[in-house]
């Protein structure tokens, strides 16, 4: 019988994963679409969504050293069956730049080390293809660009192919970007800069390149240097070549369930993951006629822990991303980058989603505008497309583990203006989700926001109330705190949605209608608004969806009214 595969959870390296009998979603069929490209490609993607895997079964497949190995490595895969003429033919240079550290006065040395490192890698693989006299030259250089400089020239003469593959290939510049300013990051990327000379380089003597990161922003400013980059990121044809779609997902946990690894209902183990992990379209074409795309590595985080502990992951988030997830948020944050960007994140956490154009390269200078920002986002992962409307997009949240991240940013913003007892807020959570008991945790979310006049004063009005009744709501952990969710042909306030797979015991759910008006009009309008919302939320809660969500829980439709910054009334309608 054949061995289980085993889970591939954390694995960036192809031969690892088919040499050890790992289960491998098939990604080989986008190997042909590619070479039909411009030779020099640039591909973007989120953090944790494939892209060193992928990076790492095309140098296998290009690979002239691993040519022999081909049928073992492929043989049962898409490629095994199409292979295309330049399998096998490349010389293949592999550079990972999240490798390079180090203070900013060593960066220079640094990336010259690491170059020289895998130059001297490079000549040990192919060194029989080479003569002895160009071997002694080569390995007598001490600087990496006098052995690029060395190889282009005896690599030309023989007629040899050379691809080069660069993984985050903005891993360091964004750090020195955020940590250390725009002076220093210009330093780098542009005139004589080390990094910039580099890609000058680059584009001469390779045949082929092929590099990924997280954001355009490099890129943008590199293009002196670097000008002959073809962008595939938001092209139709390679929406789905990282990530999951449902189809892959399903067939994995299929196979783990056939092989006795995994029980339970795999199409309720689908709809748990999906809020979390999936949603994901990186393309406008892509809207209606293609899947939406899950996180692989989340999904694989919450594999592993089901064919392990045989149920699903405590926290749905994998608490070995956090490095990532701290890394993007402080990225977004841009401190000394500041504009607008305050205004469009809390626009995006209080509705979910804006209506904005999407920039495919822009330079660092660019980051502070709005209509610039959200784009940023959007290459991060922190948005995805959602719809159009004519010439723009519209871009939203992807799911529960992105929307976490914009809450904890709400959060520590109103935390840093006046510290409210968590502990205590929990304590008032766990009543009004198992006891029905809901007066004192609105309560006491009400007169917090009454008594920090540093948050209202920013923005007073309905929107402002929302986001920060958001922000307090999301540290309660049975619930997934929804704005704006579409509910019978209107959008409520706010849906929270009992998470009954991971909480079956809890007992209430509620939807919330806020609404705000200035003291001055209060007198005048309060009745016929008040009257308004009842009418709204009792819509919402007839709507078949919300019944499908609460299931068995008690709905609770709250109705909270504020005069200016004080709340003035709120009951259960």
């Amino acid at each position: 019988m054949e061995a289980i595969k085993g889970v591939p959870y954390g694995m960036s390296n192809f031969t690892d994963v088919r040499e050890q009998n790992r289960y491998y979603v098939d990604k080989t069929m986008y190997l042909p679409l590619l070479e039909e490209q411009a030779n020099y490609l640039i591909f973007i993607r989120p953090r944790r969504f494939g892209k060193s895997l992928f990076l790492d079964m095309l140098r296998s497949y290009y690979d002239l050293s691993q040519k022999d190995k081909f049928q073992s490595l492929f043989g049962d895969l898409w490629i095994g069956k199409h292979p295309t003429p330049l399998q096998g033919t490349y010389q293949m240079l592999y550079l990972d730049f999240s490798k390079i550290g180090g203070g900013i006065d060593d960066l220079p040395r640094n990336f010259d080390a690491y170059s020289t490192v895998q130059l001297n890698g490079f000549l040990n693989r192919y060194q029989e293809y080479y003569s002895d006299e160009f071997i002694s030259s080569f390995r007598s250089a001490e600087k990496g660009i006098d052995k690029l400089h060395i190889l282009d020239d005896e690599a030309r003469r023989l007629g040899y192919r050379l691809y080069l593959i660069i993984d985050e290939y903005d891993n360091f510049t964004n750090v020195v970007l955020n940590e250390r300013g725009n002076e220093i990051y210009k330093a780098i990327t542009h005139a004589s800069g080390f990094y910039r000379d580099a890609f000058k380089n680059y584009k001469g003597m390779f045949d082929r390149i092929f590099m990924t990161g997280v954001s355009p922003v490099t890129l943008d400013d590199l293009t002196s240097g670097f000008n002959i980059g073809w962008n595939i990121s938001t092209n139709p044809f390679f929406n789905q070549m990282l990530g999951f779609s449902e189809e892959d997902v399903r067939a994995m946990l299929r196979y783990y369930q056939e092989a006795g690894q995994l029980k339970g209902d795999v199409e309720e183990m689908i709809q748990e993951m999906k809020p979390w992990y999936d949603n994901y379209c990186f393309a406008k074409e892509s809207l209606k006629r293609d899947p939406r795309m899950f996180n692989c590595d989340m999904v694989l985080y919450y594999l592993r822990n089901r064919v392990q502990l045989g149920e699903s992951p405590e926290f749905m988030i994998d608490p070995n991303t956090k490095t990532d997830y701290n890394k993007m948020k402080n990225l977004i944050r841009l401190d000394r980058l500041d504009g607008d960007r305050k205004g469009v994140l809390r626009k995006i956490t209080e509705e979910g989603k804006l209506l904005t154009s999407l920039f495919n390269s822009f330079s660092a200078d660019e980051l502070t505008k709005p209509e610039i920002f959200p784009s940023l986002l959007f290459y991060y992962g922190m948005l995805t497309l959602v719809g159009t409307r004519g010439d723009r997009v519209i871009l939203g949240i992807p799911n529960n583990n992105v929307r976490k991240q914009y809450y904890e940013y709400l959060l520590e913003e109103f935390q840093s203006k006046g510290d409210i007892n968590l502990n205590g807020l929990k304590d008032l959570f766990d009543s009004m989700t198992f006891d029905g008991d809901w007066h004192p945790a609105l309560e006491f979310i009400a007169h917090a926001y009454k008594d920090n006049s540093s948050v209202r004063s920013s923005i007073e009005g309905e929107r402002n109330i929302q986001g920060f009744f958001t922000a307090y709501l999301s540290i309660n952990a049975y619930y997934l705190t929804m704005p704006e969710v579409e509910l019978n042909h209107g959008f409520c306030d706010m849906f929270l949605m009992p998470d009954l797979q991971r909480y079956p015991d809890i007992e209430h759910s509620y939807i919330l209608e806020l609404k705000y008006l200035p003291k001055d009009k209060f007198d005048k309008q309060a009745a016929e608004q008040w009257d308004a919302a009842v009418e709204q939320i009792h819509g919402y809660a007839e709507g078949t969806k919300v019944r499908q969500l609460c299931r068995e829980t008690r709905l609770h439709c709250i109705v909270m009214q504020f005069c200016g910054w004080e709340l003035a009334r709120m009951e259960e309608v």
